[in-house]
């Protein structure tokens, strides 16, 4: 095997990661003029030409070359008929997502499962009590429930304390329908990932609940009954 053949490929990838790694040292320059506060995660091109995707944490903006400009929208591909920066955005979800383990969600599951919905939630909330009687009705449809706490008013308030019992239940599903019926639910102790849900909800740019992520990653805004969510699922 001709070497100089087999190391190209290598050498465009490390000349690839230094170029973007400069373009990140350059634009986190640019934005501290604005702010201290920005932090750049990412770096990417976008199809049109100067154009570049940067990351701050879960959000999109984009600068171009020199970093003097910054653009704060969407980028609609027509031909395609693509949001890239929702595409973007909801690459990202599922990855965050993705790293919640499985004792971590209460999940209200059918036999066969098709289909899994995040839903962050809060026991004192009308739209989630009336989210959670559908549930039965999404399980019929192979669509499994996932629930993450997202108490509205902090992981130190009451309804916050409540959710951690819930979370800490023998019986978490049991606990949890209890506690969104307004029943009262034994205090107990235990390591639960209140604050972690929470941090992830405002990560994900939670503002309300419930908050519904499919498993593609898209946000779908706040309250939506079965057949809604079963179209959103298969579209």
């Amino acid at each position: 095997m001709n070497i100089r053949l087999y190391l190209l490929p290598l050498i465009f990838i490390s000349t690839a990661v230094f170029a973007n790694d400069e373009l990140k040292k350059e634009f986190q320059k640019s934005l501290s003029r604005l702010s201290s506060d920005f932090e750049i995660t990412n770096v990417q091109e976008t199809p049109i030409k100067g154009v570049y995707q940067v990351m701050i944490g879960p959000d999109v903006i984009y600068m171009s070359r020199d970093g003097n400009y910054v653009l704060k929208g969407e980028i609609l591909d027509i031909s395609n008929r693509r949001n890239i920066t929702e595409d973007v955005l909801a690459e990202n979800r599922v990855h965050l997502l993705n790293s919640i383990s499985e004792s971590e969600y209460i999940e209200f599951s059918p036999s066969l499962a098709e289909n899994y919905i995040y839903v962050f939630t809060d026991v004192d909330c009308g739209y989630c009590r009336k989210l959670h009687r559908d549930v039965p009705e999404l399980n019929s449809m192979g669509i499994a429930v996932r629930y993450l706490a997202y108490p509205r008013s902090g992981v130190d308030s009451e309804i916050g304390e409540e959710m951690r019992n819930v979370w800490c239940a023998d019986d978490r599903k049991k606990a949890l329908t209890a506690a969104k019926n307004r029943e009262q639910v034994q205090s107990k102790s235990c390591d639960a990932p209140i604050a972690s849900h929470y941090a992830l909800g405002k990560e994900l740019g939670v503002r309300g609940t419930p908050a519904i992520f499919l498993e593609n990653g898209i946000k779908l805004p706040g309250y939506i009954p079965p057949d809604e969510i079963y179209r959103q699922i298969h579209n």
